[in-house]
């Protein structure tokens, strides 16, 4: 590690359902260009295979549940020498948020996240990208294949459907069926659902909230509500959306813009979380 590097604080990427911490390569690479170091832990039971290593045996995706994989963030945070910048896509989004919820990190980002308990909006596009999943309630502990269609729909709905099977080809995986059934299940449980967390927490980590326009799988109306949830508190939350944006923004074209704003928006309100109440 570098002076420099050591200067700066740690970023932890955390990826969402049907990916790999592969989908993070874009950002991670840039960040790291900027002289962080830069971490990408897999979820467990994904861990550094790679998408097509998931696909061939995704037997360890069953039965994973959301608890389970914030705790092995948790753990991962808390082993680092210093508190990182924690972001996170779609459900990785959500665990940042629940991360952040915990006490961790000096600053967060929410890339087009999952959102907690008590943030009841779902769209139509949002169930549709779940059908798959959710209409099957006697496979809530497996791993549901990811269609090239389904792919198309959720992630490449910018691109060809010739695009799409090439992107479904180099990142996509199966999902992993429990969390998702936790995370819609918990929405109405603000207080007791797994994804609860406390919106008025003052001395929470300042945390940015961004949308894609055209974001089929968490359509910008959420994140709205979810800022709206947040408002209770005096915890710094904001929120930006990129027009023209997919569920793939953090690797669609012109995802560099959305990185460096979302380093820049970490960097210049980054707070130790021994100064936090102060500041709140």
């Amino acid at each position: 590690m570098s002076p420099a590097s050591a200067a700066l604080p740690p970023i932890v990427l955390i990826h969402g359902l049907w990916m790999t911490p592969s989908s993070w390569n874009t950002w991670a690479e840039r960040f790291r260009a900027r002289g962080h170091v830069v971490y990408v832990p897999g979820w467990p039971g994904i861990d550094d295979r790679t998408p097509a290593e998931v696909r061939a045996d995704p037997s360890s995706l069953r039965g994973r549940s959301i608890g389970e994989i914030v705790d092995h963030y948790d753990a991962f945070v808390r082993g680092l020498d210093s508190p990182p910048i924690i972001m996170g896509h779609s459900f990785g989004g959500l665990f940042a948020q629940m991360l952040l919820d915990r006490g961790l990190g000096v600053a967060g980002v929410g890339v087009e996240p999952g959102q907690p308990a008590g943030v009841l909006t779902l769209p139509w596009p949002t169930l549709k990208s779940g059908l798959p999943v959710l209409s099957n309630p006697f496979g809530k502990g497996g791993a549901k294949p990811l269609t090239p269609a389904h792919f198309h729909y959720t992630f490449g709905n910018d691109l060809t459907r010739e695009e799409s099977d090439r992107e479904f080809e180099a990142n996509g995986v199966p999902a992993v069926n429990q969390v998702f059934f936790e995370g819609v299940l918990s929405l109405p449980r603000t207080r007791s659902g797994v994804t609860a967390i406390d919106f008025a927490k003052p001395d929470r980590a300042p945390l940015l909230i961004i949308s894609g326009e055209i974001d089929h799988v968490v359509p910008a109306a959420i994140h709205r509500t979810l800022v709206k949830k947040y408002a209770a508190g005096p915890a710094l939350v904001e929120h930006i959306e990129y027009p023209g944006r997919t569920h793939r923004i953090i690797s669609q074209e012109g995802w560099e813009e959305v990185a460096d704003h979302a380093l820049d928006w970490a960097m210049a309100h980054a707070v130790a979380p021994g100064q936090r109440s102060a500041a709140a």
